[in-house]
């Protein structure tokens, strides 16, 4: 199983222990996953990503059979198209995306333009709802979470395969129900935001929309990484073991 929402680099608005690479690579082993899709945390909040790609790539390459870059795009920026294509030239599964952190709605014509070439070059396109918890956050962290309404108008504005991460349970069904059933094959979720017992929110999803819309991500270094694997083994008898989608199903599809 691939984590497929793991970061490297600091966070801004408080310190991260040990956020590197090569912390990365013991943690996925001591959990038993065999690989992470991975972005760089602090492009998250640079106007141009850029240079936090190029740190990626950098920091990532002495573990690439286990680690694998997924970089972000920032579509409002100058030649992005090419940044696209230099993700493309790289095969990597994914790109990453930040609506609230750079000020792009639902609507925003660039935001769609890049779904839609993401669609054409077979790349998926990666949507994180939040990094923390509302009443946790730093005064100067004025993003808010991203909601369903901009998730929904990608979805149906392409063709692009699109995976959410860090939602709960309410953004999720909100999302999925309100898609037809083709533009729900195309979505998929982690559920390193669901909660588990008692609410057993995560059992709940498996059951209403079955197990093959939700991928394992983690959200490290943000969150711990036994979460996911502790509500996998917490299910009821009846959903063991949950046949959730590996993250390689996602690449071959390419």
């Amino acid at each position: 199983m691939i984590d497929v929402s793991a970061f490297i680099g600091q966070y801004p608005f408080r310190h991260l222990p040990h956020p590197d690479p090569e912390v990365l690579v013991r943690v996925l082993q001591r959990e038993q996953l065999s690989g992470a899709w991975v972005g760089h945390l602090p492009s998250a909040f640079h106007r141009d990503p850029t240079s936090g790609n190029e740190e990626l790539y950098a920091r990532l390459e002495p573990f690439a059979a286990t680690l694998t870059p997924v970089p972000t795009v920032r579509p409002d920026w100058p030649e992005w198209e090419r940044t696209l294509r230099e993700v493309a030239d790289r095969r990597a599964p994914a790109i990453r995306v930040y609506p609230p952190q750079w000020g792009l709605g639902p609507d925003d014509r660039a935001l769609h333009a890049l779904a839609a070439a993401c669609a054409e070059a077979e790349i998926a396109m990666m949507l994180t709802v939040r990094f923390e918890d509302l009443r946790q956050r730093h005064w100067m962290d004025t993003a808010g979470d991203l909601g369903g309404a901009a998730i929904r108008a990608l979805v149906r504005g392409s063709a692009t395969r699109i995976i959410v991460t860090a939602a709960g349970r309410d953004l999720i069904e909100e999302v999925h129900w309100g898609l037809t059933p083709e533009e729900q094959s195309r979505v998929w979720w982690d559920f390193s935001w669901v909660w588990g017992p008692p609410e057993d929110h995560l059992a709940h999803l498996l059951r209403t929309m079955g197990a093959e819309r939700f991928v394992y991500g983690t959200q490290w270094p943000l969150r711990l990484t036994q979460n996911p694997r502790a509500n996998l083994d917490l299910l009821p008898a009846d959903l063991q073991p949950a046949q959730i989608t590996d993250a390689l199903t996602l690449v071959r599809a390419r």
